[in-house]
């Protein structure tokens, strides 16, 4: 299965007349912020130029990583939550897991996406930077910053719900926010969403949902909600300030997961591609 759109004369046309192309994830470093569930990023040299040299005198140098599949700007394939038992579409958990990998719904299986995204800045909306930590975004909110946006999701859209979180995220205590809790989607917010039938939603946080203070990811309702009642993807960690200062609304989306096969989460570049 792939969300994509066919490169016609319509497409390659636009891509002609120019475009811009908005980076909405994070660079992957040592010590950037993650979820205190989730292993976090590591890379180092395993090589180094003049290791080894050869007769010619040309080096090479190159690297090891190492990384869970939820570290990083990410996408939560249908296999990262299940619910008394069972994930999307009634499937076995314990069954699927079998033998350290998932025979079901992993990341391998998400579609590439090259769809229509919608811009919802909830953050805008309030006339803030950032919305406060444990802040709850409502479906009121989402009508607003689809208005703001000029454009409601639709079946097939990608939905971005910006928070402002995003800004905090080279502090990782402060982004974490154990403390202060984290502001995103209720549960009534993605029931609205997922009623307009999108693919996928992501927003500027580590969970995506909202987080009261103190309570941390005890209980993640919104994930119950998207990946195992609706089947559809969540993107955490995105990087979503330059897309707001751009005045980003409709955009071609362009989300491309790394294929991991049997995996419950994947690493992903996610752009919006906007006429120049």
């Amino acid at each position: 299965m792939s969300i994509s759109t066919t490169a016609g004369p319509g497409l390659l046309d636009a891509v002609r007349a120019g475009t811009r192309v908005i980076e909405l994830g994070h660079p992957l470093y040592t010590g950037m912020a993650g979820s205190p569930n989730h292993p976090g990023f590591r890379m180092t040299l395993e090589r180094r130029h003049g290791d080894v040299v050869r007769p010619d005198g040309g080096s090479a140098s190159n690297e090891v990583i190492v990384t869970g599949g939820h570290t990083g700007t990410h996408i939560d394939a249908l296999a990262h939550v299940s619910h008394d038992g069972l994930l999307h579409g009634g499937v076995d958990a314990a069954e699927a897991q079998r033998g350290g990998k998932h025979t079901a719904h992993g990341a391998e299986t998400i579609p590439p996406m090259v769809t229509r995204g919608v811009f919802l800045d909830v953050a805008a909306v309030h006339g803030v930077d950032v919305l406060d930590g444990g802040y709850g975004v409502t479906v009121e909110d989402l009508q607003r910053a689809a208005e703001r946006a000029g454009a409601e999701p639709g079946p097939g859209d990608v939905a971005v719900v910006r928070t402002g979180w995003g800004r905090l995220f080279a502090d990782a205590p402060a982004y974490v926010g154990k403390e202060t809790g984290v502001p995103g989607m209720t549960v009534e917010g993605a029931h609205w969403l997922a009623e307009r039938g999108i693919v996928a939603t992501g927003s500027d946080t580590t969970a995506y949902e909202q987080i009261p203070a103190g309570v941390g990811h005890r209980v993640l309702p919104v994930h119950r909600v998207l990946l195992v009642e609706q089947g559809i993807h969540i993107v955490e960690h995105l990087a979503l300030e330059d897309a707001a200062a751009a005045g980003l609304g409709e955009f071609l989306a362009v989300f491309a997961p790394l294929r991991i096969v049997g995996g419950t989460g994947a690493p992903v570049r996610p752009l919006a591609v906007v006429p120049a």
